[in-house]
């Protein structure tokens, strides 16, 4: 039997997050774990009136080959640069997107040939680009969410049920909220009064046991993030000035990008550039991703966690750069309706502790202590 919360996810995606509309193609895409999610997914984009697309990868989406670890191993050059024919067809002339993170092994690729990864990122560099240009133009409605695996239980160190329940509390589709569509109309009203009283300002400074930074949000614009782009959700973000970043970092939560996770991860920065950076657990994987491309060492992103529902790190950034009290900075592209215009091959979002002794200000004003913002 389904889990009526599935259907409830699916609705709340379709009807509100996407906003999928009669005529709509639909490109919808997860592994085969999501099975029960991707069909209540097409039946509700069929219900909005929407032409759905389903591409399901068998083992992996990083690659967008389907089979992620043959192809890393067997691919040659001219392979690994290969366009992926189906996903730039979507991302070019479709409507909408919705991607569903369902791994039954989220370590897959922790031991695959860096170099070749690396290769393989650069070349679906572009479709990352046509998202955000067409994200950005009101051409094209993207959505990120999660279905629950065995695999996502064990990094958070739960069971499966506790797992489910925490999915889908997060998400508010669990009973808690009567209606979910009305929940986050809600929480999009209240952060964008966060929104508006950043926009306009130039000089941020934050500093805290984890932190001290200078930048600038001069002529950039924060996004309210509740629910449109991912679900769950919660952040206030924008893209620093690129060259304005200055100071160093330390990211308490592991770092987890594409399988690989990376330890007490600290950076430096000088004129936006970062020109140091060390972690205590796979410095290795940390400095390959930095030499992706000349953009890897610059910031795309630069948010706020709040939703504050979401109380614990679970190893997956969908949930744990939403943490209330939290801090997040992208290393990498940059979302042009920001205003950043940074670009590269990867966006990696890395979270720092806000919570105790922190302190940020804007234009000289103290706008966020201790992992809220002063009302």
């Amino acid at each position: 039997m389904q889990d009526p919360r599935t259907a409830q996810l699916a609705r709340l995606v379709v009807q509100y997050s996407t906003r999928i509309r009669k005529g709509d193609r639909v490109l919808l895409y997860g592994e085969t774990a999501a099975e029960p999610f991707l069909r209540s997914l097409f039946q509700e984009v069929l219900r909005a009136g929407g032409h759905p697309h389903v591409l399901v990868n068998l083992s992996g989406w990083t690659t967008l080959t389907g089979f992620d670890e043959d192809f890393l191993e067997l691919a040659d050059e001219e392979q690994l640069d290969h366009p992926a024919t189906f996903y730039e067809l979507a991302y070019d002339t479709f409507d909408s997107r919705i991607r569903i993170y369902s791994q039954s092994n989220t370590k897959a690729l922790s031991g695959v040939d860096g170099a070749k990864l690396a290769r393989r990122r650069r070349a679906l560099a572009g479709i990352l680009r046509t998202q955000m240009r067409r994200s950005a133009a009101g051409e094209f409605r993207w959505m990120t969410t999660l279905f629950p695996t065995h695999a996502y239980a064990q990094d958070a160190e739960m069971s499966l049920d506790a797992f489910e329940d925490f999915v889908y509390r997060a998400c508010h589709v669990d009973g808690s909220a009567a209606d979910p569509v009305a929940y986050w109309n809600t929480v999009q009203a209240e952060q964008q009064a966060i929104a508006d009283a950043l926009n306009g300002h130039d000089r941020v400074t934050v500093r805290g046991e984890h932190v001290d930074l200078t930048l600038s949000i001069k002529d950039r614009i924060f996004i309210n993030a509740a629910g449109d782009h991912n679900m769950p959700d919660g952040e206030v973000f924008t893209g620093p000035v690129e060259e304005s970043v200055n100071g160093w970092v330390r990211f308490a939560f592991p770092a987890v990008y594409q399988g690989s996770e990376v330890e007490g991860v600290e950076l430096r920065f000088e004129n936006g550039r970062v020109v140091d950076a060390k972690a205590e657990k796979n410095e290795s994987f940390l400095l390959r991703m930095l030499d992706t491309d000349p953009g890897a060492r610059y910031l795309g992103e630069f948010a706020f966690g709040l939703n504050y529902g979401i109380d614990r790190h679970i190893k997956n950034i969908l949930f744990d750069e939403k943490i209330g009290g939290t801090m997040h900075l992208a290393l990498g592209a940059g979302y042009p309706d920001t205003g950043n215009n940074n670009q590269s091959a990867i966006h990696w979002d890395l979270i720092c502790e806000m919570r105790n002794g922190s302190e940020v200000t804007v234009d000289g004003q103290v706008v966020y202590r201790d992992g809220r913002f002063v009302r």
